[in-house]
């Protein structure tokens, strides 16, 4: 009986790893009928979760050989730390969205993702997509793209026109001496409003450079990289320039950095940095603010001598990244599924319509597609014109601890008056050279 049991035993331990091996091989993802399966994480926002599992549902019909769960990236801490930790623990899936050009650069310093532009098929997505000029600045130090863009966030600057015109202000500053002179116009009138009333003008949080400091830096310096790679490149007469901007703007009262209850919508400051994101809340919150009738947006304010109509301004985009732990076989499904996503236009439209997010394109403003999204809402084809001038965020993995220097050594000191602008762009140069060595 001993004997007929561990006989019994063996067989059945030879049928389950068979069973095992019938399902998946070599860890390829792929299973022994030929199925290749992929796990892609979806950005942590219900509306992009919902587009990604139709599309992929989609996919799944026209491609049986290929499944794609998809499920969204856990905030708990953060999204970034939950990838991290998933890499580190050897559980990193195949491919996730969400990814901005700073957290690819973490990513990329450590190995943890795939050149896209080594994958066969790569650059077909870039041309049939039409987006050749605007993943351009997302080139790497190294010379590889490690992201695609998905969506891009061209940042604009809102102004409250109804009150500028009560001021005797006609027409939207575009020059840093029309914005200067429109702030005196202002105060004269209504000493209790300000041109810019945002807290967080004050608050050397890294991120918050994004639409402030890099906004006004990028449109002053016609896109300079500010970091490239490990070395620092920024542009110092832009710099300056726009410190001072900021610094004037302060001698003349038109900045306020205390805490405000959404001053803008609520008619204290009439200059602030908007996402495309923010017209289905005003919508529902503030639905007197109207497109054309008291509100206009634009690209960032130049210095003067500049053309403000081709204003570079800050890309507040995210992307798509492949890691390098998924098998050769998940790699190139993976890039076959966005090769195929990307090959019609319907489904960046959709995209578009579903999250309010415009795709990363070199054509959303010209495209006929979109047409009835900016039916719907107008004041988004000026974001559509504006995503080719959209620089991203710098690709050093140190992006949080460069940016905190910014606001630390000078954007904040220059707000509160402690600093000259000079000044200020040789303590934050110093600090930022001193992190990158």
């Amino acid at each position: 009986m001993k004997k007929k049991l561990a006989v019994l035993i063996s067989l059945t331990l030879v049928f389950t790893i068979l069973a095992g091996c019938g399902s998946k091989s070599n860890n390829s993802g792929t299973s022994a009928d030929g199925v290749t399966t992929i796990e892609f994480w979806a950005a942590p926002n219900p509306t992009q979760q919902a587009y990604w599992q139709k599309i992929a549902k989609e996919y799944e019909t026209v491609n049986p050989k290929v499944k794609i769960n998809v499920s969204a990236i856990k905030e708990s801490p953060t999204s970034e730390a939950s990838i991290q930790a998933a890499i580190a623990g050897g559980s990193a899936p195949t491919m996730t969205e969400n990814i901005s050009r700073g957290f690819a650069a973490q990513l990329a310093n450590s190995k943890a993702l795939v050149p896209l532009d080594t994958i066969a098929g790569f650059n077909d997505i870039v041309t049939k997509r039409n987006m050749t000029k605007t993943i351009e600045p997302w080139e790497f130090a190294d010379g590889h793209q490690y992201v695609l863009p998905i969506y891009s966030n061209a940042m604009l600057f809102g102004w409250r026109t109804d009150i500028l015109k009560e001021a005797g202000v006609n027409e939207v500053p575009r020059t840093y001496s029309e914005v200067i002179e429109a702030t005196k116009k202002l105060k004269a009138k209504y000493p209790d409003k300000y041109l810019w009333a945002k807290p967080d003008l004050a608050d050397p949080t890294s991120w918050k450079r994004w639409f402030d400091f890099f906004m006004l830096y990028n449109a002053a310096s016609d896109g300079n990289k500010f970091i490239e790679g490990s070395n620092f490149v920024g542009d110092e007469k832009a710099g300056v320039d726009v410190l001072s901007f900021v610094d004037n703007l302060r001698k003349e009262k038109g900045l306020l950095s205390q805490n405000v209850t959404e001053p803008f919508e609520n008619g204290v400051g009439v200059f602030t940095d908007i996402g495309p994101w923010t017209f289905s809340t005003w919508a529902e919150k503030y639905p007197e603010l109207q497109y054309k009738k008291n509100f206009e947006v634009t690209l960032p304010p130049v210095p003067d001598g500049m053309d403000p109509a081709n204003a570079k301004t800050f890309a507040d985009a995210k992307g798509i990244v492949i890691y390098a732990s998924a098998s050769p076989e998940q790699q190139a499904a993976a890039i076959e599924f966005i090769k195929w996503v990307y090959s019609d236009d319907k489904n960046d439209v959709a995209f578009f319509q579903e999250t309010n997010l415009p795709p990363a394109r070199d054509d959303v403003g010209t495209n006929e597609v979109f047409k009835p999204v900016f039916e719907k809402t107008p004041v988004l084809l000026e974001y559509a014109k504006a995503i080719p001038n959209a620089v991203p965020s710098m690709d050093n993995p140190k992006f949080n601890e460069l940016q905190t220097f910014i606001g630390q050594e000078a954007f904040n000191k220059v707000v509160r008056g402690e600093i000259d602008p000079k000044t200020g762009w040789d303590n934050m140069k110093k600090a930022i050279e001193g992190e990158l060595q």
